[in-house]
């Protein structure tokens, strides 16, 4: 299906407890629209930034495919009550020069939203396993992943850098230090042409959101197979000297 739509569309990719949320709400508050999205949540005081009808969507392809977001499968196909879904709250957005979204489902339901937009703007972002691992243990027994945390840590990433490498996707680290991090989000809302007149003195982007950095019972010791796939990551994120 070919772009029908005038609008320029974002999609923001990434792991679930891996900067998602943050990386939207910069982008939200340096002016790119993001429409009815969650402002408050248990887990992201700020909001996860996810627009409920996306989240819903690709909560049912996954479930259509056999998966879920902490199972996710590894083939998609989908329907055409999916796909009028689809196009029905991309239709809706048609009067925005410029709309994006948000959903870690993303990173396996992707080819779905290409079909409708194949000319997609991107940008992602990663985050240390452990850090990930224990903010999705922190979040209690009864919200735990059916696969070991860092197992999907690995499922996810490694189909992040799948749509990294096709689609040469600029890749923030959510372990960038503040000032480094608003710089680059400054400097990748500048090449999708939103405008950061907007911002206040009191950015988005704070430290404190980071809630998992440290955890002195962790080991931090990576299994071979983690430790490549992070360092693919790290090689892959933006250079510093791009924005500073």
């Amino acid at each position: 299906m070919a772009n029908t739509y005038a609008a320029k569309t974002v999609c923001i990719l990434g792991m679930h407890r891996s900067g998602t949320s943050c990386l939207a709400g910069c982008l939200e508050e340096r002016g790119l629209f993001l429409g009815d999205v969650i402002n408050f949540a248990k887990f992201n005081r700020r909001g996860n930034k996810e627009n409920p009808e996306i989240m819903q969507i690709n909560n049912d392809l996954l479930k259509l495919n056999g998966g879920t977001w902490d199972n996710p499968p590894e083939e998609m196909r989908w329907s055409d009550e999916l796909r009028a879904r689809r196009d029905a709250h991309i239709a809706s957005l048609a009067s925005r020069p410029i709309w994006g979204f948000k959903d870690p489902r993303t990173v396996f339901t992707l080819p779905f939203w290409q079909e409708a937009v194949p000319d997609m703007h991107y940008v992602a972002t990663f985050r240390d396993p452990f850090a990930v691992v224990r903010s999705l243990q922190r979040r209690g027994p009864n919200l735990l992943p059916v696969i070991a945390p860092i197992d999907l840590w690995m499922k996810y990433n490694l189909r992040l850098l799948q749509h990294i490498t096709a689609h040469d996707i600029p890749l923030v680290s959510f372990d960038w230090p503040a000032d480094v991090y608003n710089k680059a989000v400054d400097y990748i809302a500048d090449s999708f042409g939103v405008s950061t007149e907007g911002l206040t003195e009191a950015p988005f982007y704070e430290q404190s959101l980071r809630t998992s950095d440290e955890d002195e019972g962790m080991t931090q010791s990576m299994e071979p197979e983690v430790r490549m796939v992070y360092e693919a990551l790290l090689e892959r994120a933006m250079p510093v000297t791009d924005f500073v």
